[in-house]
């Protein structure tokens, strides 16, 4: 894959310049992302296995869909990409239900750095999870959790080796916001 022209942001989130994501992650630059989170009407989360080639948390259950806002594109533009790029489905704006924002920063190694805001979106995933068709470069699989079972599972200290180690403020915020909608 090339390495994407990615916008850095200031702490206010404006635009402050543009880069090769390779260099933003070398410096830990901030920068966008998008995180969309699929559910289901019977209170059930996609979540998505990262292939094990990944620097960043290999092997590890992920959100449904997530990628970096490439320079010049708006949110729902990457998020409507990132979705059917990653599990191969068509959606459209008016299916994402944005919640806000989440900042978050991970030390991978010395010359990769993740610094992002995170744009959150929700969708409701209306068919089955064996029509979806992912993108192998990116993730190994895909399942449906409860949302009471992930809950309960992020409580374990196991948590860390089978889930990548998002702040528990951001699932608390995510799972309320999908329970909201169900």
């Amino acid at each position: 894959m090339d390495d994407e022209l990615i916008d850095i942001l200031n702490e206010d989130l404006t635009i402050q310049k543009t880069c090769p994501k390779s260099y933003a992650h070398m410096h830990g630059l901030l920068h966008a992302s998008v995180h969309i989170w699929f559910y289901t009407s019977n209170g059930e989360v996609l979540l998505q296995r990262r292939v094990k080639t990944k620097i960043a948390f290999p092997s590890l259950w992920d959100i449904s869909v997530a990628g970096h806002i490439n320079s010049g594109e708006n949110k729902y533009k990457a998020a409507i990409r990132e979705v059917k790029e990653e599990i191969g489905l068509t959606i459209f704006k008016k299916e994402l239900t944005y919640i806000g924002i989440f900042k978050e920063y991970f030390e991978h190694t010395s010359t990769f750095i993740d610094n992002e805001i995170h744009y959150l979106f929700l969708c409701n995933l209306s068919l089955e999870i064996e029509q979806l068709n992912i993108q192998v470069e990116e993730l190994s699989e895909l399942k449906l959790i409860s949302i009471a079972e992930f809950q309960k599972e992020l409580n374990l200290v196991s948590a860390k080796k089978k889930y990548v180690p998002h702040q528990q403020n951001y699932y608390k915020i995510i799972l309320s916001e999908i329970s909201k909608l169900i």
